[in-house]
């Protein structure tokens, strides 16, 4: 009884192991891409001056649920080197408050918002100016 216990604790670990080493395998092979879309769109355009803010995207949502009509954003202004800032304003009845983080080398320097890290990398692959908002749907 106690080395099938013992089996079927090694299957479920060995199953679950499996299972988390395809997740991590997924995330590095979109950061690939993503590096690799960057990349070829650097090379494309042409250099130019890479510390000129030349990537911009607002990501728009429902920050709270008791504001609808996506009026809080977030907006990402990177240069080609990845460094910029995101500003984000958290849109309510009877206030709104503004927030900038900066951003260097594509992370930011504190912990981002879901939100922001979305306009932060859609700004790095050059997706324009307006994106898909995780919780909010297509705008």
């Amino acid at each position: 009884m106690l080395v099938t216990t013992w089996v079927i604790v090694g299957v479920v670990a060995g199953v679950s192991g499996v299972f988390i080493g395809y997740l991590s395998l997924r995330q590095a092979r979109a950061a690939v891409e993503d590096c690799q879309r960057m990349l070829a769109r650097q090379t494309s355009e042409g250099m130019g001056d890479l510390k000129a803010i030349r990537d911009v995207a607002v990501c728009r949502y429902d920050a709270l649920s008791e504001m609808t009509g996506r009026l809080s954003f977030s907006v990402a202004m990177i240069n080609g080197l990845g460094d910029g800032i995101v500003l984000t304003s958290i849109n309510g009845r009877s206030e709104t408050r503004t927030y900038v983080r900066p951003v260097v080398g594509g992370k930011g320097r504190e912990p981002l918002s879901p939100e922001e890290e979305e306009a932060v990398r859609a700004a790095r692959l050059g997706l324009g100016p307006m994106i898909l908002s995780r919780t909010s749907g297509p705008l």
